[in-house]
Parts: structure tokens; sequence; C-alpha cells
């Protein structure tokens, strides 16, 4: 995966798109080259301030003045809030909502992040590329890595690996902050979770303890 956003129809001839990690000018430029003769124009608005909203629909979204109200079941996300706050971060990492940090970007593969439960992936329609691969690690159960909500014994910044026996077994994403716990997604190693006789507590090699209280298989 390059890339991770909600995607909003806005109007007939309107998109507006949420990037979820990365960088926007970036990714704009990457898909300018698909344009060709359409009449498409790709806008990059400045960042804008996070907020969190009151539950909706997920997958829902409305404009509120100049903001842009997206749902997400329990909660939505404000963006353009006159006033940013950090609330919707830890609600994100207990639902299973990923941001990518730039070390995740290429590097996985969107059964490792639960994308089909989210509907965010589709294995049987269209052709892009590694979708025949991404198709047959799915149907045939060969994809060996999976998210997990942990809390995490210290703060770690987001895209940090971790390691067990030497081996790298362990991919955060986003890390949020409760209260006093530190809690986050990570993508872990199907094999590091089989070996252990407590698959809720993993010891990493850095001295990190990482307590699963949530699991995604697909």
């Amino acid at each position: 995966m390059l890339a991770l956003f909600h995607l909003a129809r806005l109007a007939d001839d309107s998109l507006l798109l949420l990037l979820r990690g990365g960088d926007a000018s970036s990714m704009a430029t990457s898909l300018q080259r698909f344009v060709f003769r359409s009449k498409l124009k790709l806008s990059v608005f400045e960042p804008r301030a996070l907020a969190t909203g009151a539950a909706m629909e997920t997958y829902a979204v409305h404009r509120e003045g100049d903001a842009y109200v997206f749902g997400c079941g329990d909660h939505s996300v404000i963006v353009g809030a006159a006033v940013a706050d950090d609330a919707w971060r830890v609600l994100q990492v207990r639902a299973g909502w990923p941001w990518l940090p730039d070390d995740a970007l290429g590097a996985l593969l969107p059964p490792a992040i639960s994308l089909e439960r989210l509907q965010a992936v589709a294995f049987d329609k269209g052709c892009y590329p590694g979708q025949e691969i991404v198709a047959r690690l799915h149907y045939r159960g060969g994809h060996k890595r999976h998210m997990h909500c942990v809390v995490l014994s210290q703060f770690v910044s987001g895209g940090t690996v971790l390691h067990r026996n030497g081996d790298k077994n362990i991919q955060l994403l986003d890390v949020s902050r409760d209260d006093a716990t530190f809690q986050a997604l990570a993508v872990i190693d199907d094999g590091l979770m089989q070996s252990l006789d407590d698959a809720s507590r993993i010891d990493t090699d850095e001295g990190i303890r990482l307590h699963v209280v949530q699991s995604w298989s697909a």
C-alpha cells in the first residue's frame, strides 16, 4: 500500500480525498499522470485541523460551513475544525481505523490492516498493480500478518518496528495516549502470536511490553 484514504463524493462532479498518512502533494503528482485527456482537476488543500465529532453513520459525510465531517460509527472526524483536538485518535485506534506513518508506506499489504473489514478493498474488482497477488493471498489464506490493538508499557513513536528474538515481528502504526495508557495499532506476524504461551502479552527485545486487547483477522 502506497496510500490509504477516505474518499467522499461531495457532488456529482466533486470528490474529496482525506489522506490517512503520507503527503498530499506527492500523491497528487503521482495521480496526475493518469488524468490523460479527462476533464479532471486535482487540487491540494493546505493542511487542516482535525477534531472529534458526535457519533455518525460509518462512511457518511457532510459539510458544516468550511469543515467536512466524516462518519466513523461511534464518532466522527471533523476536517477543517475551528478548534483542533486529539480525542479522535484513541477512538480511531480502538475501532481499528489505521493511519499510516511514513515508515509503513509501501511496506504492507491490505489484509495486514484489516481493510476488508472496513469495506475498503476489493479482491475481485478492477485491475490494479498487485491486485492478483493480494487476491490470491486472501482466498488461499496465505497472508501471515494481521492488525491488533495493543496497550504499550511506554510511549513509542508511530512507525517504529519492534523485535522479538531478533526478528522484525511488529510494525507500529498510529500511537495515541488515553489518560495514563498508550494505545496503538500494530501489525504483528501470525507466527509470533502462535508461538506465545499467552498471546495477549508480548515482550519485545527493546524492553517494551505489548498487551493485546483486540485483534482483526479480516
